[in-house]
């Protein structure tokens, strides 16, 4: 299609898009009144605390603890969740739906005791309870153990939740530190996570159900906290339709919502040292972490602040200290109000500042201090969210946000980059900045539950996304040297380096989720997108299902999507970046012919290299389309498997690919849309709960991904790779064949809490590469030896009395240790891959052990 046409034909379709959207919120308002009250209506934010007493005969109010309490009410199944109140006679339910629950406590010696409450769309309501004494015997009546494997849900996903993420051992405490215990999720040797082996930046962060990444990277550069996050969910396969913009995988974060009692935390306020050589040789690292929340207005509003600084030098082994280290300065700010009109109106507020500066962000045993690059980010997230819910049961609920983000990397100095059989030298070639923006907005209906052959719950929505971002890349000339020293190539820049590109998207979504009755259920939906500088029109349907069997001890799953991905940003204005300038030298020092410059260019797919015309945008985005089925079984009480299979295949990949004139004198640097990745992944889960004692899963994880290995983000993100090489496919970067994870925690005598995380995998693959860093051999087809780390997480909670506080208010004061790497296995990070090198096939960059301070006040 002629460019002039595209853009007529997607002006066209934009207004048709926004009027689609608005008859489908229309549509819905005269059937408010007369359906039916959902009692599977939910918006799963709201909260239930308390604390439950007794009045001793002198009539002292006394805490009372070991009291059973259990929730009845919407959405909970067959099984009413329950808990236990701890010493100091508390009680918590999270993630509850809106609607009316029972809520009944009992103890020994005890009457029982039972309520109706009714609970708002995001409400963090406080109950407390009163026991009496009873002085008539209580009849017992003991039932069967109900099966524990949900039946109504059929997306198949991974969840951490805030019990683990408080017990895992994290080094820096950061949420993608968890995400990489999760199978099928694999952190490179570069740091960056990959999803079904496609970088996190063809991935999709979801918070609160808005986007949450780097609006021209994809990265999940934006900062959660971690002591606010309620629940993390990794998907397969997004069975939903209200899910869009990604072809990797996708992850989901709810935070909590604010209580509605004062409290506080504090936690790493302990600076860490570091010594050397029997002396200190200052501070290693201080990550404190402050949260502060409580009532504004009691039941009507309520916030949330959580504070964190980040002052960390980590050390890089293969480097002589004290040139060695990666320095890290943040600070970020995460706000959450709550106001609570009336029970079915809610609104929240939530605001995520956070700057950062990153010193020697990629040094390695081979990339000294010098040669490194500096990264920069400053920016905020600013959220809102609207719910309502009629009295009919349905739900209308508004979600908007608006994120800033500024970010910058540079080089230490501007000398000549050199590449060589040994390593990096001179200064890192490549500076940027870019100043991005991203407005989203999200509006979607949820009809009362309806009867038809089962309950039927629907929801359609719009999910409306503006990004944009302008900035510039700079780059000096870089030289590729022998073993000698001599030149084999250098490589110039010429051109503004001047970015700048915009996207605006329009989604229509519609789901239904049909239990049909107590043993199977239906999720369908589709999803349609129209893209300014992508696609005129995507459709993607999507479909799930569950069934059970045995009484609900084994259910099956399984379900098929087809997802549309975002245009990378980076793609839009591929061809505003400097060119390249190729000239080659023989070991004498003397020109091999005329420089090549490569013109950066589109290049349609199946065009030939000489095409004339190339298209002002990329016109089209990537597509992936995976399925997968799980089995999960109950096999005793509290012993789960689960075995499941994914099949993920992605299309239209952007990636480069240098293309030289046969007949000389020029060529092009092409981004084409053709690229395909592959992955297929077998996963064995056992989980097993011992009461509040212990938790634990075991995982063995086979997998194997094949592609295109130039894609758009290993070569332009994070950093730009110096050299391109010809396009190759085989074996990817993130390609793990196998794998297995085991997690847990532990409670141990004297209240000792342990919580070791134990992690081993076949090598992560390398290739080998000449003078000037073209494959020899096989991509990718070397590897790394077999990795092995055992963390360990071992601490005791004190209860303790601050002064100045209230009496009955005890505290608790979590100390121990922790340690990464404790068998000090000495992992190797990186490998000299130049065949010219004298130490070609070594390893280096060995990891150590590294052990830390545990001391944070929770309560």
């Amino acid at each position: 299609m002629h460019a002039t046409t595209m853009k007529t034909a997607r002006r066209v379709v934009f207004p048709a898009c926004r009027t689609i959207s608005i008859a489908l919120l229309l549509l819905a308002y005269p059937t408010f009144a007369r359906q039916p009250q959902s009692a599977g209506s939910n918006l799963p934010r709201g909260s239930l605390t308390g604390r439950i007493t007794v009045v001793s005969g002198e009539g002292a109010t006394n805490n009372l603890s070991g009291v059973t309490v259990k929730l009845t009410g919407p959405a909970m199944g067959a099984v009413p969740p329950s808990t236990v109140s701890d010493a100091d006679g508390r009680y918590e339910f999270t993630a509850l739906a809106t609607g009316t629950y029972t809520l009944e406590a009992s103890a020994d010696g005890f009457k029982p005791w039972s309520a109706k409450i009714t609970l708002g769309a995001d409400q963090a309501l406080v109950k407390d309870l009163v026991l009496q004494i009873s002085s008539v015997n209580q009849q017992v009546e003991v039932q069967g153990e109900a099966p524990e494997i949900a039946t109504q849900n059929v997306a198949i996903t991974a969840t951490v939740n805030t019990e683990q993420l408080e017990s895992l051992p994290l080094p820096t405490q950061k949420f993608t530190e968890a995400l990489s215990l999760i199978p099928g999720v694999i952190r490179t040797s570069t740091g960056k996570l990959t999803f079904k082996g496609q970088a996190e930046s063809q991935g999709m962060l979801v918070v609160d159900s808005a986007e949450n990444v780097d609006p021209v990277s994809g990265s999940f550069s934006i900062p959660i906290p971690v002591d606010i996050i309620q629940s993390m969910t990794v998907y397969s396969s997004p069975e939903s339709s209200a899910y869009g913009g990604f072809t990797g995988g996708l992850t989901t974060i709810e935070t909590k919502p604010p209580s509605g009692t004062w409290d506080y935390k504090l936690r790493d306020f302990i600076p860490a040292f570091r010594g050397k050589n029997d002396h200190l040789v200052g501070l290693a690292n201080w990550t404190p972490r402050f949260e502060f929340e409580g009532p504004l207005i009691k039941n009507k509003m309520n916030f949330t602040e959580e504070v964190t600084y980040e002052l960390r030098r980590q050390p890089v082994r293969g480097l002589s200290f004290p040139e060695n280290e990666i320095k890290t300065r943040s600070v970020s700010s995460f706000t959450n109000l709550q106001v609570i009109l009336s029970p079915r109106h809610v609104l929240n507020f939530n605001a995520n500042v956070f700057p950062m500066e990153l010193d020697f962000a990629n040094i390695n045993a081979l990339i000294p201090q010098t040669a490194s690059t500096n990264y920069g980010r400053r920016g905020v997230s600013i959220g809102f969210s609207d719910s309502y819910q009629f009295g009919s049961g349905a739900l209308l609920n508004t979600v908007v946000r608006y994120t800033r983000f500024d970010s910058n990397a540079h080089g230490q100095g501007p000398a000549d980059m050199e590449i060589s059989p040994a390593g990096w030298g001179g200064n890192y070639f490549n500076s940027w900045n870019r100043r991005a923006n991203q407005l989203e907005v999200l509006p979607a209906y949820q009809l009362s539950a309806k009867s038809w052959h089962g309950s039927h719950e629907m929801r359609l929505g719009t999910d409306i996304l503006y990004r944009d971002y302008d900035g510039s890349s700079i780059s000096h000339p870089l030289e590729l040297l022998r073993q000698d020293g001599s030149v084999a190539e250098r490589i110039d820049f010429q051109g503004a380096g001047l970015l700048s590109a915009s996207d605006a998207e329009v989604a229509e979504f519609i789901q239904d989720h049909w239990i049909l009755n107590s043993h199977l259920t239906l999720s369908f939906g589709a999803r349609l997108t129209t893209q300014s500088i992508g696609r005129d029109a995507a459709f993607a349907p999507r479909i799930g299902a569950a069934y059970s069997l045995n009484e609900g001890k084994t259910v099956i799953r399984a379900g098929a999507a087809e997802v549309y991905g975002h245009v990378p940003l980076l793609a839009a204005d591929f061809t505003s970046n400097q060119a390249r300038v190729l000239s080659f030298f023989d070991s004498s020092g003397a020109l091999m012919g005329q420089p090549v410059v490569l013109v950066n260019s589109y290049l349609v797919s199946g065009a030939p290299p000489s095409a004339p015309g190339v298209p002002r945008d990329p016109g089209s985005s990537p597509r992936t389309f995976s399925w997968n089925v799980v089995l999960e079984h109950q096999v005793r009480k509290n012993l789960n498997l689960r075995a499941s299979y994914l099949d993920s295949h992605t299309v239209d990949l952007f990636f480069l690919d240098p293309v030289l004139h046969a007949a000389g004198g020029g060529g092009l640097l092409a981004l084409k849309n053709s690229a395909v990745s592959e992955y297929h992944q077998v996963d064995i889960t056992a989980h097993y709960r011992l009461g509040e004692r212990a938790d634990m899963s075991l995982s063995y994880t086979w997998s194997r991904g094949r592609g295109d290995l130039n894609s758009l983000s290993d070569t332009l993100v994070p950093f730009q790779v110096p050299v391109i090489r010809p396009n190759a496919t085989g074996i990817l970067s993130s390609d793990v064949p196998n794998r297995i994870v085991a997690s847990g925690f532990f409670r141990l005598p004297w209240k000792m809490v342990i919580s070791p995380v134990a992690d081993t995998h076949s090598g992560l693959p390398f290739s080998n590469v000449d003078v000037l860093q073209n494959y020899v051999g096989v991509p990718d087809d070397q590897r790394f030896p077999i990795y092995f780390s055992l963390d360990v997480r071992l601490y005791r909670e004190f209860a303790v009395h601050i002064p100045r506080t209230e009496r009955s208010k005890t505290h608790k004061v979590r100390l121990g240790v922790y340690s990464t790497d404790i068998t000090n296995r000495q992992n190797p990070h990186d490998v000299y891959n130049n065949v010219t090198s004298p130490i070609f096939g070594q390893f280096a960059g060995f990891q150590r052990r590294y052990t830390g301070l545990v001391l944070d006040l929770i309560q």
